[in-house]
């Protein structure tokens, strides 16, 4: 299973509802237009849609208080929906680890962004984020333990 290639076109259905405001059944279709999948390969990338539009203003929050000096509607589209996509596998896929959830957004971005900044821009939000996240779920594990 390539998981990349489902990841793509995630974001790309994403960036779709994101910028073109479709709905996310008619940009999944177009995102997978000449494409086969296996089928446990169409439920990741249904996943992967799904969960990130449904967890949106949670990741956007998210984005927000690890952005510096900018704000998220000045984000590129590419980067703001590849935090996005990221970040929904960061904090609400524990079966990915949030080292591969990063490298795959880094890989996307240089595929989509085009820029050195725009990579390491996108590799410094997610890692503060993963790190957040890390650091509350250890607290948490802590608790249990007490």
């Amino acid at each position: 299973m390539s998981r990349r290639l489902a990841r793509e076109v995630a974001f790309r259905a994403l960036f779709q509802v994101d910028v073109g405001k479709s709905k996310p059944q008619p940009s999944l279709r177009y995102a997978r237009e000449g494409l086969t999948f296996l089928p446990e390969e169409e439920r990741f990338i249904e996943e992967l849609v799904e969960g990130t539009l449904q967890y949106r203003e949670v990741l956007d929050r998210v984005i927000c208080k690890h952005l510096k000096n900018w704000e998220l509607h000045r984000l590129p589209a590419v980067d703001r929906n590849l935090l996005r996509l990221a970040l929904f596998e960061i904090l609400y896929r524990p079966d990915i680890p949030n080292a591969v959830a990063i490298n795959e957004a880094l890989e996307l971005a240089k595929k989509y962004g085009g820029s050195d900044d725009s990579v390491a821009f996108i590799n410094g939000v997610l890692d503060r984020a993963a790190g957040e996240a890390a650091a509350k779920e250890m607290g948490r594990e802590i608790d249990r333990e007490s």
